[in-house]
């Protein structure tokens, strides 16, 4: 007996009712009322094999709505997926369970990103999109031919984030990505329409998607709208309008139904309203063999292209760019800069010598795409011969992506998260305010994303303080799992980018300078990379420490003029440059205590703020730094009048020893 899409989709809705009832937290309203739409989906057009939650060439499904996550969760179990059981829903929002509260990149098999904070989603999925095309360029179209889709809602569409990702997708005419709109016209504080008067469709026909709107809850009508999607050459937007908690009864449709209000009774109204009489928890047999033959529908496909890749000559470096491992030789030429930087001894801004780095690393690494955020010039972020990701062959490795930092980062998560693809992209350090909200996803989901983020301090001078980050090296550093990197010169600043390179799940941001900075790195015997123990003894003292001077980036070279005027003095005093913090705190106990030191006196340098220096120099320990915004002038004048110089470390170290 063939088991109706209503039913079908009823299972999802009595599992989301169910399983939100038992937490007595969670949001039901937009799991039941899409559950036709995901039902038709699932079933008839997203190409997946739940035995395989690992294909390459699987469609990608993004819940960009992430609050309604018992929607993917409901999916996944009724398709299949092992790691969702039931046990498992029955565990929503529980600690150590595989259904938290929003859905988990890395922690539930089949989520293919995390999603919550609205609006990230749809501009993640952006990305993943982007990665499919230029994979199949590389490879073709007989190994990467996948779409990706996306359910996202008024909120999504509300966030500033959702207009840079539309945008973008349009005018790359992404043809393989597909909007499903939960046109539902319900917030937390009531109608869109009390915060909203656009018009989501035409919105996006004018950035170049083709739309249609459908009734969310006609599932012939929403197969119609998915099979015209595929056949488009342009992104597609389906308005499905739909009924917030379709199939509960007195409430559906209910306004107020967003978050958790199906109690007892409700739930007992909507069982009866939907003609399901099974317990909590349980699916008759008949519509759960149903829903497991859509989770094998895609096995034969997936088995098929199996079969071409083993076939395929590019099979070994398919493999290895969807692994994530670099090539061998990836760092050759990187080597040799380095040995010419040694030799050398070239003072440069540190974006001049990661644009350097870039040069080595783009031949050789095929798998990395960069962009900016229409900064290309003053990132330093293209190198001779670079193309551009465009229509209609996409296999350029430039992202040109306009004045789009928060829709940069998160395409960039959606690249890293695909597969086969390593992205990294530019913009001014002040700006990544704009990007921190992706920047921040990306280190919750472990995404090997490179941010390069220039013009770092005051040093960047004229232009002010509108564009001097001051606080903003301090606050990235204080977000987990993001590997924040400031070198000091040209050697450091290819270290960091050969760590960040080979962190395979960790972001990673460079903080670069505008203004020229003499080489520090001057010892050719020393061929470790020393950036990888996050802080290190630059220059030791000359016969007993007392004075210990900590800096990083464009401040290492001040410290190292203080230490020459305070052993002119008879002072001795040791120079430790810290370019990443984060990769100094798992270093051996006894090899921190080593590098800090004990010193009598002990200073930080950096033109940025205090926070954070303590673990260095402690609460007593000096610094010379900023207190406050900066100010437009050159910036030699700048690091005059705000103190930052040789002398005032000088001073600040003799001040600390008069007080030991």
């Amino acid at each position: 007996m063939t088991v109706s899409p209503q039913k079908m989709a009823d299972a999802i809705r009595v599992l989301s009712m169910d399983a939100v009832h038992k937490a007595k937290s969670g949001h039901q309203g937009m799991p039941m009322g899409m559950a036709d739409v995901a039902t038709v989906l699932w079933s008839r057009f997203l190409k997946f094999d739940a035995s395989r939650p690992e294909w390459a060439d699987r469609d990608r499904f993004v819940l960009s709505a992430g609050h309604g996550s018992m929607l993917i969760y409901s999916l996944l179990h009724l398709t299949g997926f092992k790691a969702v059981s039931m046990a498992e829903i029955e565990n929503f929002r529980q600690w150590g369970s595989k259904t938290p509260g929003h859905p988990e990149y890395g922690h539930t098999p089949g989520v293919e990103t995390t999603t919550g904070p609205l609006g990230q989603g749809i501009a993640t999925a952006v990305g993943m999109a982007m990665a499919e095309r230029h994979l199949a360029a590389r490879f073709g179209g007989d190994l990467v031919d996948h779409r990706t889709w996306v359910i996202a809602g008024d909120g999504c569409l509300m966030e500033g984030v959702s207009h840079e990702a539309i945008h973008l997708a349009g005018r790359l005419k992404l043809s393989r990505l597909t909007v499903l709109f939960d046109d539902n016209n319900v917030t937390i504080d009531g109608a869109a329409t009390i915060a909203e008067t656009g018009d989501q469709q035409a919105r996006f026909k004018a950035a170049g998607w083709a739309v249609k709107a459908v009734d969310a809850h006609d599932a012939g009508a929403v197969r119609r709208a998915l099979a015209w999607a595929v056949k488009q050459d342009r992104p597609t937007m389906i308005a499905c309008k739909s009924k917030i908690s379709k199939g509960a009864g007195p409430k559906e449709a209910d306004p107020h139904s967003h978050g958790y209000t199906l109690f007892d009774k409700e739930a007992a109204d909507a069982r009866e309203a939907m003609g399901w009489t099974a317990p909590p928890f349980v699916i008759p047999d008949d519509i759960a063999a149903a829903w497991r033959k859509v989770g094998r529908r895609g096995a034969k496909a997936r088995k098929a292209w199996e079969a071409r890749l083993k076939a395929h000559d590019a099979q070994a470096e398919f493999d290895r760019a969807m692994k994530g491992e670099l090539p061998d030789d990836a760092f050759d030429g990187l080597a040799a800069h380095v040995e010419k930087l040694f030799a050398d001894r070239p003072a440069n801004a540190t974006r001049v010598w990661s644009g350097a780095a870039l040069e080595t690393l783009i031949p050789a690494i095929p798998e990395m795409i960069g962009g900016s955020a229409d900064l290309t010039g003053s990132n330093n972020t293209i190198v001779k011969g670079m193309k551009a990701f465009d229509t209609p062959d996409y296999d350029g490795r430039y992202v040109h992506y306009g004045v789009r930092e928060h829709g940069m980062a998160a395409a960039m998560n959606g690249m890293a998260l695909h597969g086969g693809v390593i992205p990294y992209s530019g913009t001014f350090m002040v700006f990544s305010d704009y990007s921190r909200p992706a920047i921040r996803l990306g280190a919750l989901m472990g995404a090997r994303v490179i941010h390069v983020m220039t013009h770092d301090s005051i040093g960047l001078g004229e232009d002010g303080p509108t564009h001097q980050p001051v606080e903003h090296v301090a606050s990235l550093r204080a977000m987990p799992n993001l590997l924040v990197f400031r070198p000091a010169d040209g050697v450091e600043t290819a270290e960091c980018w050969r760590l960040a390179l080979e962190h395979r799940q960790t972001p990673s941001l460079m903080a670069l300078s505008r203004q020229k900075t003499p080489a520090v790195r001057t010892d050719a015997t020393v061929t470790e990379n020393l950036s990888s123990r996050g802080a290190y003894e630059l220059a030791p003292a000359k016969g007993e420490a007392q004075v210990t001077l900590f800096a990083s980036g464009t401040e290492v070279a001040i410290a190292l003029a203080a230490r020459d005027m305070l052993h002119d003095e008879g002072i001795g005093t040791r120079v430790v440059s810290t370019p990443c913090w984060e990769l100094f705190e798992p270093q051996p106990a006894d090899y921190r205590t080593e590098v800090i030191g004990g010193s009598p006196a002990r200073v930080a340098i950096e033109a940025g703020v205090r926070q954070g220096w303590e673990r260095f120099i402690g609460e007593d320990g000096g610094f010379v730094g900023m207190t406050g915004f900066g100010a437009s002038a050159p910036y030699e004048r700048l690091y005059r009048e705000f103190g930052i110089t040789p002398e005032a470390v000088a001073g600040e170290a003799k001040a600390k020893l008069r007080q030991a």
